[in-house]
């Protein structure tokens, strides 16, 4: 009798398969222990890895922290490419930005660390620049299309960058306190300030 062969040690995985999944433990190392929780160890644990692995893929642990803040920008920005054309109200367009996909309770502590170290990390504030920056431009792109329905001229980015800083500011709020502040309630003051600056 043949004795079978031993079941090999190391799972064989494609390079960008691994990448992400090093990208899904650091967002769950995140979620769980804040930026203190982003050690290497506790990624390495989370995702099945080796230490080296980061290195090998990223480059550098803050190369990790940035494509994680990518991956989760992403979604942001891929919840409003989704739609084929830019949001046909101003009720859509809220109900976009406030998508639970990256704007849900379980997602607090990794906005909450990463907001915290883009003040202070050199690596993570380029990769928020250029996200904001494309974030920024859907949403103005979105707003100059509603003004030119009101017959109203409006600077599309200065009121873009008004209510993204309205929706981040009323999630929270929402996710501290909902019996204060409710997510529709949240969604019905951002909706009703759009609406007043696109009547004036």
């Amino acid at each position: 009798m043949t004795k079978k062969a031993a079941a090999p040690k190391f799972e064989r995985i494609a390079p960008d398969e691994r990448r992400a999944r090093l990208i899904a433990a650091s967002i769950a190392c995140l979620a769980k222990g804040g930026i203190q929780g982003f050690t290497v160890d506790n990624i390495c644990h989370e995702a099945g890895t080796s230490r080296g692995l980061i290195t090998h893929h990223f480059g550098s642990k803050n190369a990790l922290l940035a494509a994680a803040y990518a991956s989760i920008y992403g979604k942001v920005l891929d919840n409003l490419d989704r739609a084929e054309t830019t949001p046909q109200s101003i009720d859509e367009l809220v109900d976009m930005m406030f998508a639970d996909s990256f704007l849900s309770r379980d997602y607090l502590n990794v906005w909450l660390a990463l907001w915290g170290e883009i003040a202070v990390n050199p690596v993570l504030q380029v990769e928020h620049r250029k996200n904001y920056a494309l974030y920024r431009e859907r949403i103005a792109r979105a707003i100059s299309a509603f003004a030119r329905g009101q017959g109203v001229t409006v600077d599309s980015y200065d009121v873009a960058t008004i209510v993204i800083s309205l929706v981040d500011g009323l999630w929270l709020e929402q996710c501290i306190d909902q019996s204060l502040l409710s997510l529709d309630r949240a969604k019905d003051l951002c909706r009703r300030t759009l609406t007043a600056v696109l009547s004036a």
